[in-house]
């Protein structure tokens, strides 16, 4: 069964790690035994090969072979070696007895230098020593004495390896052991604080944790402390979303609430309960004007409703918006005009750059930045300023811009000004919804353009968007 946890899933690794290593280590270790142990019989083998050939010699000189071989045949045999003559033919002969079959190729070597192998007689591996006693000979006269021995090099390397093994996979365990536990925690434990936060994120606790443990850990975290803190930014403006929209809500309902009372007793009668009518109507009105504006805000979001998008003159688009409300603002005692924009030479009668851009949307973008400027600077001077600019990723655009003469954003505030039902001054409750501004930006992003507002010197406010310019 596979663990459960990543810490345990870390140690199990480093277990398999371990027990692969020690194959490995173990499977070394017996090659290098194996060979240590031939080694060990090759050279006793070899050191038995000299002793005995002087013997074989002088026997040979003192015609004392036979009787020799003899005596040597029950020695050694008796000390799990034995002895075997080859023939010219190089195959092996006992001392006593048929050929064994087996057979040695002695090549050149000359007089008293051995040559050393493996065979197998009887279906056991044995291990030899053939030392060369004279150069030519003929079948029945030897060449060579062959010693041999068992071939116990494996059994005694595995023997080793049962007593030497246990000690290293001891040792292993050893160091392997802290060393998974110490890899496992540095992995975990941010691991671990990362789940322990987000436990924490539906009561509304926003914690920035450290970015600790390895680069892909590190990440997370990163992304984590990034999400939770946007979370905590939208809980904030939905605090304030709904503080405003209670503020909003309070004055209409107020009214309608006090006026229906006063038709219901009987307060209001004649021209007081007319009055009283179409004061309901008006707020009414308002709360239908605020739901359909919100509406707007959450349909642009969304993309429910399409933009057709095409090439519009820019200052064509502002004209019209001048026109458009040119008697509202006569009422109110305001000038509005169209103006070139900084740093251009364009006449207000030129037809300016081009825009990409959906009329119906671009005609509402500026009107709500009029509406707005109106508001603010109910008797003051509104200009329109069109000019070229950039995106932030460089590409070609067009600046729209609204400017007034009123008071302005209060300090810090102007980046918050296209927020939901955000008012630089929270005391003011005007006749509109309180969203011009934040659909302007809505509409901005779905066009593929960004807003800015700004304060101006001496007094006043700059409030705008930058949409595409149509691709060359």
């Amino acid at each position: 069964m596979r663990p459960r946890s990543l810490g345990g899933r870390l140690v199990a690794a480093f277990v398999v790690l371990a027990l692969a290593v020690l194959l490995a280590v173990g499977g070394a270790l017996f090659v290098v035994l194996r060979d240590l142990h031939a080694q060990a019989s090759y050279n006793a083998l070899g050191d038995l090969a000299d002793s005995v050939t002087v013997q074989v010699q002088q026997a040979v000189r003192a015609g004392n072979l036979r009787g020799t071989l003899e005596e040597l045949r029950v020695s050694l045999e008796g000390r799990g070696y034995r002895v075997m003559i080859v023939g010219a033919d190089g195959r092996l002969r006992p001392l006593v007895g048929d050929p064994v079959g087996e057979a040695i190729d002695l090549g050149d070597t000359p007089i008293g230098e051995e040559v050393r192998g493996r065979m197998v007689i009887d279906d056991r591996p044995y291990l030899y020593v053939a030392s060369v006693v004279r150069r030519g000979a003929g079948l029945a006269t030897p060449r060579a004495l062959a010693f041999l021995t068992r071939d116990l090099s494996g059994a005694l390397a595995l023997n080793d390896m049962w007593r030497t093994l246990p000690a290293v996979g001891l040792a292993m365990l050893v160091v392997a052991a802290p060393l998974a536990w110490v890899v496992s925690r540095s992995v975990t434990r941010p691991l671990e604080r990362v789940a322990a936060a987000t436990a924490t994120v539906p009561s509304g606790a926003a914690i920035a944790l450290p970015l600790q443990g390895p680069s892909e850990v590190r990440a997370l975290t990163e992304s984590f402390n990034a999400m939770s803190g946007e979370l905590e930014a939208t809980r904030r403006r939905e605090t304030e979303l709904l503080a405003n929209l209670r503020h909003d809500l309070r004055t209409p309902l107020t009214v309608i609430s006090g006026y229906a009372t006063a038709l219901r007793d009987g307060t209001a009668t004649g021209d007081d309960a007319a009055t009283a009518a179409r004061a309901i109507e008006e707020e009414a009105g308002r709360l239908e004007q605020l739901v359909a504006a919100l509406g707007a805000v959450e349909r642009i979001r969304s993309g429910v409703d399409g933009l057709r998008l095409e090439a519009l003159g820019a200052r064509e688009v502002a004209a019209a918006a001048v026109t458009r409300f040119a008697s509202r603002a006569a009422a109110t005692g305001a000038s509005l005009a169209l103006a070139p924009a900084i740093g251009s030479s364009l006449e207000p009668a030129a037809a300016g750059p081009e825009v990409y851009a959906d009329r119906v949307a671009l005609d509402r973008m500026l009107g709500n930045l009029v509406e707005n400027a109106l508001v603010a600077s109910p008797t003051g001077s509104i200009t329109i300023e069109v000019g070229p600019d950039h995106l932030p990723n460089g590409g070609e655009a067009v600046r729209l811009d609204v400017l007034d003469d009123g008071p302005g954003f209060p300090p810090g505030s102007a980046e918050r000004a296209f927020e939901r039902f955000w008012r630089g001054d929270p005391a003011r409750s005007g006749s509109g919804s309180g969203l011009g501004l934040a659909i302007v930006r809505e509409l901005a992003h779905a066009q593929g353009g960004t807003v800015h507002a700004a304060n101006r010197a001496p007094g006043g406010a700059r409030v705008g968007f930058v949409l595409p310019a149509p691709m060359r």
